[in-house]
């Protein structure tokens, strides 16, 4: 895969896919799924610097699985992969001891 580094405060992040079915197993369209969305940080910038040059690293590091909104930072494709661009302050928040979920788009 192409090594992609994000600047500043952003990150690169894989959408986890959510399953397509309710519990029920009604077929959901897109419209009416949940609005955040959960996905893993790939790689994070090295920090926002401020006015007197100072870097504050990020929250968020890589391997973290995150919540954001649903149309939050910009998608884009590598290696012919979906990923997302999004700075840290468009995450909602880290998940921990989540049971792993399948990615999108993962190679077996």
């Amino acid at each position: 895969m192409a090594k992609f580094t994000p600047l500043h405060d952003r990150l690169l992040v894989r959408r986890i896919e959510e399953a397509e079915t309710s519990r029920g197993g009604i077929i959901l369209p897109d419209t009416a799924k949940e609005k955040p969305q959960e996905g893993e940080v790939i790689s994070v910038g090295k920090g926002k610097v401020n006015e007197d040059g100072k870097v504050f690293p990020l929250a968020v590091k890589e391997g973290d699985r995150i919540l954001f909104g649903k149309y939050s930072g910009t998608e884009i494709k590598l290696d012919g992969e979906d990923f997302i661009i999004m700075r840290e302050e468009e995450v909602l928040g880290i998940i921990t001891g989540a049971a792993k979920k399948e990615t999108a788009g993962s190679r077996k």
